[in-house]
């Protein structure tokens, strides 16, 4: 690199690059820790506000995203999402304030092996507990629920091989008739893209760190998320049964 070797920088060849005068390896290797430590928390050093700091120069956060692998999580603009599957369209998982985007989530799954997609969305209703909704809020705690839906993907994955699932959670308020939630499962065969579609359903309400704020005539109500160990052997049955036609 050039700053190792002081090429292109106009510095006299003989100029001393490396360890300041005085210092010993070990005194250098402290000053270096603490300068990166410095850096890091953005303290002192008398470097601008502005600049900026943990990026490498030259390499987009698109090719930084693509380098950390499947399973990097970020929040952008309101999502949360796992980068996109190399074999697939888009992220597969998502949590988002936008209103959901289902032909984003069915073309997140869709590959040539498909013979059937199934699309399940869950919709603001106007009644609940014989009250009159007016509308909903969701609250969610992201990078435990992105967690969550890789981990009912990896179940689903388990009970029917060949399944692929996308999940998108809107949060937020959410007026009636909105979409709260979209499900895409792709799979050779249609039987096991419906049973693996409910069996993700059913895994959202047991395990997903969701909480859904009820707002009705006269009132409001914080209706309870997500109560099921997800280790649960117990629970995970349970999803499995209801998820058979």
């Amino acid at each position: 690199m050039s700053l190792a070797s002081g090429a292109g920088l106009g510095a006299p060849a003989s100029e001393p690059v490396g360890e300041p005068e005085g210092r010993s390896p070990s005194e250098q290797k402290d000053a270096n820790e603490r300068e990166r430590v410095s850096l890091a928390s953005g303290a002192g050093h008398g470097a601008p506000a502005s600049e900026p700091v943990g990026e490498p120069e030259g390499r987009s956060p698109s090719e930084q995203k693509d380098e950390a692998g499947a399973g990097y999580t970020q929040t952008v603009a309101g999502i949360a999402e796992i980068t996109p599957d190399r074999q697939t369209h888009g992220a597969r998982f998502r949590i988002t304030c936008e209103p959901l985007d289902v032909a984003a989530t069915v073309a997140a799954v869709e590959t040539a092996r498909c013979g059937a997609v199934t699309m399940f969305v869950g919709l603001v209703r106007d009644h609940n507990a014989g009250r009159t909704v007016v509308r909903l809020e969701y609250e969610c705690f992201e990078p435990l629920a992105i967690k969550s839906f890789e981990r009912i993907a990896s179940e689903a994955e388990e009970n029917w091989p060949g399944v692929r699932l996308a999940i998108a959670h809107r949060i937020g308020s959410l007026r009636i008739g909105d979409a709260s939630v979209a499900i895409a499962a792709a799979s050779p065969h249609r039987a096991e893209a419906f049973a693996a579609s409910r069996y993700a359903i059913e895994r959202i309400k047991q395990i997903a760190p969701i909480w859904k704020h009820e707002h009705f005539e006269g009132g409001d109500v914080w209706v309870e998320g997500a109560t099921a160990d997800p280790d649960n052997e117990d629970a995970r049955r349970q999803a499995v049964a209801r998820a058979q036609p």
